[in-house]
């Protein structure tokens, strides 16, 4: 169960409710809010819809959360629900929750995260006259699709031809202003990021369209001056790297895979019975440009890494959502590399060392590492940058 499926369960919950009579409130919240628990919680999530209904419903925060943990108790896939401090619910999922999560990544492929929920809403997009403009409604459109939407798209003037053949943005974008824009579903000002500094199609594709989507729309993005040749190199320091390495990492774990013999299969990421496994920490911590890994404080295990991972991926279709509410594109790219930096800790234990034998677990880390490197596909896409097979 992802967080956004949870958030719809406890909603339903409360509108059951409702519905029967034990809740008296008179305008219900459009969604609910669950995240990891803070100090003092207990479960996978917690969220603090009781303390928001507690006043319109007229009934103490710790009563409606029991009420509510009633409800919730009886919902497959929730094994627990604890009632902590002023009201908040905190949520266990059942042991296998881990497993059906990377089960639905790898079913939905590429178009896990993607949802109706704009279903039949046409969506106004009004570009400047500007490469970074037209690339970033280029991507806002393809996120709004994802989400069911129909985007109809506008510039001050056409594209020009080196942003269609190198940039990949649509040649024919009309350049006439609709009647309604800003007044219609979804439409607003025309989107006017901060301009280029200097022309990114030296960059190439994928360089140029990271450089000009990474960076949120009110920041200046980094071309033509001296940190312009990063988005090109194949460091740590570069994220776009970090990104499409990580995933040409897990296509080459699956090669490899196969040629021992064993297949990805979702399940416990340590053999039962055994201790956690050790992995070694990385040179990197997660302050400024360097990947997310262990900065040697501590042992860092597979179970612990892979929670922080597990995490990222359930946190997607959220991610993508937010992505088409905001017009913001750079949430999905630093959402891109959050999961490539809490994946890189666990490759090394993927595949099995020296005469060891492939196990459920390493067919588990396997799933795992095939589902990250989905998530990271499917994103790439939509940023309309290439998820090469091999790097």
């Amino acid at each position: 169960m992802t967080p956004v499926e949870l958030s719809r369960t406890v909603l339903h919950a409360v509108r059951r409710a409702v519905d029967e009579g034990e809740l008296a409130v008179a305008v219900l919240p459009e969604r609910v809010v669950v995240a990891p628990p803070g100090p003092g919680g207990c479960g996978d999530y917690a969220t603090n819809v009781a303390l928001q209904l507690a006043r319109p419903a007229g009934q103490p925060a710790p009563a409606l959360a029991e009420l509510l943990r009633t409800r919730l108790l009886r919902t497959d896939g929730i094994s627990d629900v604890v009632v902590t401090g002023p009201g908040f619910l905190n949520i266990s999922l059942d042991g296998d929750a881990d497993g059906r999560l990377v089960r639905d990544i790898l079913r939905a492929g590429l178009r896990y995260g993607h949802s109706d929920t704009l279903a039949g809403q046409t969506v106004e997009l009004h570009a400047a006259h500007d490469a970074r403009a037209v690339v970033l409604m280029d991507t806002v459109a393809r996120v709004l699709r994802s989400q069911g939407a129909r985007p109809r798209l506008t510039c001050a003037g056409p594209p020009e031809d080196a942003w269609v053949r190198i940039l990949g943005v649509p040649s024919d974008i009309p350049s006439d202003i609709p009647a309604g824009i800003g007044t219609g579903i979804g439409t607003g000002a025309p989107l006017r990021p901060v301009p280029a500094p200097a022309d990114p199609t030296p960059l190439g594709r994928d360089a140029a369209r990271w450089a000009l989507l990474h960076p949120a729309p009110h920041d200046r993005p980094h071309i033509g001056d001296s940190r312009s040749e990063q988005h090109l190199a194949q460091r740590e320091t570069n994220p776009l790297f970090r990104v499409r390495y990580a995933h040409a990492r897990t296509r080459a774990l699956l090669r490899n895979a196969a040629d021992l013999g064993f297949t990805p299969e979702p399940g416990p990421l340590t053999p039962e019975g055994d201790g956690p496994l050790t992995l070694e920490p990385g040179p990197l911590s997660s302050d400024g440009d360097g990947p997310l890994t262990s900065d040697g404080d501590g042992p860092v295990t597979v179970d612990g890494e892979a929670q922080g991972l597990i995490q990222l991926l359930a946190d997607h279709p959220r991610v993508l959502a937010a992505t088409a509410a905001h017009r913001a594109p750079d949430r999905l790219a630093r959402h891109l590399v959050a999961v490539a930096d809490a994946l890189a800790p666990l490759l090394p234990s993927v595949l099995p060392l020296g005469d060891e034998k492939p196990s459920a677990a390493h067919r588990a880390r396997l799933a795992l590492a095939e589902a990250a490197g989905t998530v990271l596909a499917g994103g790439l896409s939509l940023l309309g940058i290439d998820a090469p097979e091999h790097l």
